[in-house]
């Protein structure tokens, strides 16, 4: 089956140096004009494109995976499709999307730690054969489910000083991984290799060192008992705002420095990375509008002034919530700071503001305590870096649809990326052996994408 990529007609091109901003103007005039307030985003593909193409040149040893867990919207699942990337599914409708657009089985990991009797089979009859875990009751499920799965055992991190930790439920400590491994060999379960996750926003990028040294010892466990692995899973976690590249640059050189001490090129390990904040975080975009408002006593407990200067608090409610795309809200613990779309007078006074979404329930607050000036229904908010755990699947509790999005790029990045593209399927007829097309072409272009323009169009193509 040929791998659906997007089609030209999919995305809004538009010329070098029309910014994601100047879209979301043309579109908040357009929605505004036709009399529509519903929610949507922006999604800025080219931006991607270049966070592929910086990440293959950063670590060109590291082929990636996309973790469609952070983000499963279609336009970003068929672009890293296109672009060769693999893909991290933790259930039946992520991986039924990916086989939907054409991903080949041997792209596919079946990442849930935790996997339903019908997800396991559902691998089996899709031909995916790659799989995670961290205990005897995965394997078991398994090996009488889908004996020929060849299986990754995941290893806990320290994740203490990460913002979302997951050792706690999440990975096999190194004191059982022999145990595991033993019984794997009992059970006539493959082990093809190992995988950790540093949790996102870690502290000290040296974590990475030393889960990679960790992953060391377990493969050197697994030749003891006559494993033969080859593959090494560094999950995700890196960065994926602009304001991080630094903090990305930093890890990049740890990570290369570990893999080259430990799994030096030749050593017969292929390493992969399942990345999913990286990709998305920036890319996206998303706009909202004021449908309700109120004003609310000023609380201001232990103050003795009677004359708080005219100061007044409000509450708005917006046409989203955490039910919706704020959902990082709760989840990871995110504090979306809005941009107003009309710029306010900078002598307004300065109000508290609080942001709720459309529910009644008590969890649906978006953001509080902001010192904004006075909002009305009608007005537009924007939130930047939106990308990252922000589209649930719709559900009865929200009674809301998912906003909608337009994709979009430049023309010269829509070239550079169907040149790759005719790469890859080059270089995928020469060597069909390999869990993830090469990719170590991809950085050629990247400095022509990264490349500021030289000039600023006046409008849309």
């Amino acid at each position: 089956m040929m791998t659906r990529y997007l089609d030209e007609s999919d995305i809004m091109m538009v010329e070098e140096g029309f910014t994601t901003r100047d879209l979301l103007e043309n579109l908040l005039l357009e929605v505004s004009q036709a009399g529509r307030q519903e929610a949507f985003f922006v999604a800025d593909l080219e931006d991607v494109v270049k966070k592929h193409l910086h990440l293959l040149k950063a670590l060109p040893r590291i082929k990636p995976f996309y973790a469609l867990k952070c983000n499963r919207s279609k336009g970003v699942v068929q672009m890293l499709a296109g672009l060769g990337a693999g893909f991290g599914c933790a259930s039946k409708a992520e991986m039924a999307l990916v086989k939907s657009i054409g991903v080949p089985p041997d792209r596919i990991i079946c990442t849930s730690p935790c996997k339903q009797i019908s997800l396991i089979r559902y691998a089996a009859s899709q031909g995916v054969q790659l799989m995670t875990f961290d205990n005897e009751v995965e394997l078991s499920k398994v090996a009488r489910s889908h004996p020929s799965a060849r299986m990754i055992l995941c290893l806990a991190t320290d994740d203490s000083r990460s913002s979302t930790c997951m050792s706690m439920k999440y990975g096999a400590t190194l004191k059982v991984c022999r145990h595991l491994l033993e019984t794997a060999k009992e059970m006539n379960v493959e082990v093809a290799g190992i995988s950790f996750h540093i949790g996102s926003s870690y502290a000290d990028p040296q974590l990475f060192t030393q889960s990679i040294a960790d992953a060391r010892l377990v493969f050197e466990m697994g030749a003891e008992l006559g494993y033969k692995m080859h593959l090494l899973d560094i999950g995700g976690g890196f960065p994926g705002a602009e304001e991080s590249r630094g903090r990305f640059e930093e890890t990049a050189a740890v990570v290369s420095s570990a893999l080259d001490l430990y799994f030096p090129e030749g050593c017969g390990v292929e390493v992969i990375a399942e990345l999913g904040r990286y990709y998305v975080d920036s890319a996206f975009t998303l706009a909202v509008n004021i449908v309700a408002k109120k004003e609310v006593p000023l609380d201001q407990p232990g103050s003795d002034d009677e004359d708080p200067g005219g100061r007044k608090s409000f509450v708005y409610h917006l046409n989203d919530g955490v039910y919706g795309s704020f959902s990082s809200v709760i989840f990871n613990n995110v504090c979306p700071i809005p941009i107003l779309h009309k710029k306010p007078s900078p002598d307004l006074p300065l109000h508290s503001s609080s942001f709720w979404g459309p529910t009644g329930d008590g969890l649906d607050c978006i953001a509080d305590g902001m010192e904004l000036p006075e909002l009305h229904p009608g007005d537009w908010l924007i939130f930047e870096n939106m990308g990252a755990h922000t589209m649930p699947a719709p559900s009865a509790l929200s009674g809301a649809q998912q906003a909608q999005i337009y994709y979009t790029m430049s023309r010269m990045a829509w070239e550079a990326v169907q040149l790759l593209q005719g790469k890859l399927l080059h270089q995928e007829e020469e060597d069909r052996e390999s869990t993830c097309a090469p990719l170590s072409c991809g950085w050629e272009i990247t400095d022509t994408l990264c490349v500021a323009p030289v000039f600023t169009p006046a409008s849309i193509m």
